[in-house]
C-alpha cells in the first residue's frame, strides 16, 4: 500500500510538472504565485506533496481541475507541451508502447526528421499566444521534450508497435512534412524529396527488424485521433491526442485525453488489436511502402 500511494504521488507531482510547462509558468512564478519557496514546489513535482491546500491553490493558478491534476478519472490536457511532456514521463516508466500516429510514431522518425520539424512547424499558419511566451519559445520548448522523448526511448528501449496509415504516408509522400501549402515550390520539392527518405527509414526499420520495434502498415480507414498504449508493470494508460507533427501540424488547439480507465483501455486495445491482425508486416509492407514512394514521391 506504501508503495501505490508513494507511485500516485510521484503521478500527481509529474502531472503538476507537465501543466505547468504547458503554460509557460516558471517554478519561481509559480511559487510566488502560491506563496510557497521554489524549494517547495521542487519538491511538490518530485511527489512530495504534503497540503491538499497546496494542490488546491496550484491547480487554480494553472486553471486545471483538482481531480485532473490528481489523476482522478480523465485527465484532460489543453496545450501540446504539456501533453508531450506528460507523454515523456508515461514513456519512461513504461514496458511497452502501442501507436497510431501520422505518418509514424515519432519514437521511431529519423534524425533529419527533427532538424526539417522546427521548420515546419515555425511556417504554420497557427497563432501561439500563451502568457508573454513567443512562438518560437513556446515551439522551442516543444522540441527540447520532443528530443528527450527520444533519448529517453532510444536508451530504455522499450518494446513499440507502430501502427501506420497507408493514407496518411500518401499524404505525407504528395505533400511533404509542411507548415501550410502556400509555400515555394523548390521548398515544396525539398520536403517531398525528405518524405520519400523517410518513408524509406519507415521500410528500412521494418526489413531490418531492430529488437523490440514491430510496425504494422494499415491499410483501412483509421480514427480521425491519433492514440497510444503505454503499458507499465502496475497499470496501462492510454492518451488521445488531438496534435499532430508533420505535415499540416496542429499544436495550438484541442484536448488530449489520458485515463485508465478500463472501458476506454479495452476498446482501444481492441482497436489496436484488430489494426494490427489485418496490417501489412514484414517483406510485404516493405513493398507497399517501396511501391507507394515510386508512386507518390519525388525521384531525387
Amino acid at each position: 500500500m506504501a508503495r501505490a500511494n508513494q507511485f500516485q504521488f510521484a503521478e500527481i507531482g509529474a502531472r503538476l510538472r507537465a501543466y505547468r510547462l504547458g503554460k509557460g509558468i516558471s517554478p519561481e512564478d509559480l511559487a510566488d504565485r502560491i506563496g510557497i519557496s521554489r524549494a517547495a514546489l521542487y519538491r511538490a513535482e518530485k511527489g512530495e506533496i504534503r497540503k491538499i491546500d497546496t494542490l488546491t491553490s496550484i491547480a487554480s493558478v494553472l486553471n486545471v481541475s483538482l481531480p485532473s491534476l490528481m489523476g482522478v478519472g480523465v485527465e484532460y490536457v489543453s496545450t501540446a507541451v504539456a501533453f508531450f511532456e506528460r507523454m515523456r514521463q508515461l514513456e519512461e516508466e513504461c514496458q511497452q508502447i502501442i501507436g497510431l500516429f501520422s505518418p509514424i510514431s515519432y519514437l521511431l522518425t529519423s534524425d533529419e526528421y527533427d532538424l526539417v520539424l522546427r521548420e515546419v512547424l515555425m511556417e504554420a499558419n497557427q497563432p501561439v499566444d500563451l502568457g508573454e511566451r513567443s512562438k518560437e519559445q513556446v515551439i522551442n520548448d516543444l522540441l527540447d521534450l520532443l528530443a528527450a522523448r527520444k533519448r529517453t526511448f532510444r536508451e530504455k528501449r522499450p518494446l513499440i508497435v507502430s501502427l501506420i496509415s497507408t493514407g496518411d504516408l500518401q499524404r505525407f509522400l504528395m505533400h511533404g512534412p509542411v507548415g501550410r501549402y502556400d509555400l515555394p515550390s523548390a521548398l515544396v520539392r525539398k520536403r517531398r524529396l525528405m518524405a520519400c527518405r523517410e518513408a524509406g527509414h519507415i521500410a528500412e526499420l521494418i526489413r531490418s527488424q531492430p529488437m523490440g520495434v514491430q510496425v504494422g502498415l494499415v491499410q483501412e480507414p483509421v480514427p480521425a485521433t491519433s492514440f497510444q498504449i503505454f503499458r507499465q508493470p502496475e497499470r496501462s494508460v492510454l492518451a488521445i491526442s488531438p496534435y499532430r507533427l508533420g505535415e499540416q501540424p496542429n499544436i495550438r488547439l484541442g484536448v488530449a485525453l489520458i485515463t485508465s480507465a478500463p472501458e476506454a483501455m479495452t476498446l482501444h486495445e481492441s482497436i489496436a488489436d484488430r489494426l494490427w491482425s489485418d496490417s501489412l508486416k514484414g517483406d510485404e509492407a516493405v513493398q507497399h511502402i517501396r511501391s507507394m514512394i515510386a508512386k507518390f514521391g519525388l525521384e531525387s
